[in-house]
């Protein structure tokens, strides 16, 4: 790529796989370097590299905290986003702004499409949905990216809970009645750089505006999901696991509330750039290789 582009996310699964798959042209930034708790940081950074185009990946994810900090998740998720947006209007820099499925309540009964209204149920749904209100307010050439249960080799994840978990108990108890789409980092990665790819090839055209929907193909429950990886694991040479037994939401209370089906139509993105992510199936077996062999690393010494 003969381009310079701005990932914002630091250390993140997402930013992570950006580097890997971008390579020279990703610029990767995060804290204390790039903070949007200090907006002097944003606006330096933005004169520092003037990148071509800016992928912000960085957010406050951390959903049941948000209901005791919501100050703190505004200002990741709206306030700071608001900020590098207006910036990247004011050096005419696209933007993609990666969301979230939580901005949806979870009770349509069938995958969201981006005309859908939001109806998000907790403060982390809330300030990702005002994030994206205040970037596409803010930036004529912006893009929000709606993904879903993500999950890679590096940082904290689902999966990546499910194999600590199935080392230290006898029984695990994974949540089965709330349904999405699980979408591997690399995978999400590799269709932001194509649609930045895209833009840059045919400078911003005005159907790119607007919302997507990038989510893993197919879709399954946390408990699916859970067994599903397990079962690589024990493929590739880890422990067989625990009995991982369904329940329900009602069974495992947490502070915020999360979409009981919050799957995601992502037929726009086909349509308007060609792009399809593979159905979880085809993914999660490699990601699920590569934590057994960190685990078996790390215990070896």
């Amino acid at each position: 790529m003969g381009f310079r582009l701005l990932v914002t996310g630091g250390s993140g699964q997402l930013a992570t796989a950006l580097r890997q798959r971008g390579g020279a042209a990703v610029r990767v930034v995060g804290r204390p370097e790039f903070d949007f708790a200090r907006p002097d940081t944003v606006v330096r950074i933005m004169q520092a590299v003037r990148p071509d185009l800016v992928i912000n990946a960085a957010a406050w994810t951390a959903v049941d905290a948000a209901e005791d900090q919501p100050d703190l998740a505004r200002q990741a998720n709206a306030e700071g986003p608001g900020l590098l947006a207006w910036l990247c209007a004011g050096q005419a820099v696209p933007m993609l702004h990666v969301s979230t499925d939580y901005v949806f309540s979870g009770m349509k009964g069938q995958p969201y499409t981006e005309s859908d209204p939001v109806s998000p149920r907790s403060v982390y749904g809330r300030t990702k949905a005002e994030g994206e209100r205040a970037v596409l307010n803010a930036c004529a050439q912006a893009m929000i990216v709606r993904t879903a249960w993500v999950y890679g080799p590096t940082g904290r994840n689902f999966i990546r809970t499910m194999l600590d978990a199935a080392r230290r108990h006898p029984q695990l108890r994974v949540v089965d009645d709330q349904c999405g789409n699980p979408t591997c980092a690399g995978d999400l990665a590799a269709a932001l750089l194509g649609i930045a790819a895209r833009i840059l090839h045919t400078g911003w055209q005005p159907h790119y505006r607007g919302v997507f929907h990038a989510a893993g193909g197919g879709s399954c429950t946390w408990h699916e999901l859970a067994c599903a990886a397990l079962g690589h694991a024990t493929r590739h040479g880890a422990p067989a696991p625990p009995p991982v037994m369904p329940i329900t939401t009602a069974d495992w209370p947490t502070p915020a509330a999360r979409p009981m089906d919050g799957r995601l139509d992502c037929s726009r993105l086909r349509h308007v750039f060609g792009l399809e992510l593979p159905h979880w199936h085809e993914s999660i077996g490699p990601v699920v290789a590569a934590m057994v062999r960190q685990d078996r690393q790390v215990l070896s010494g």
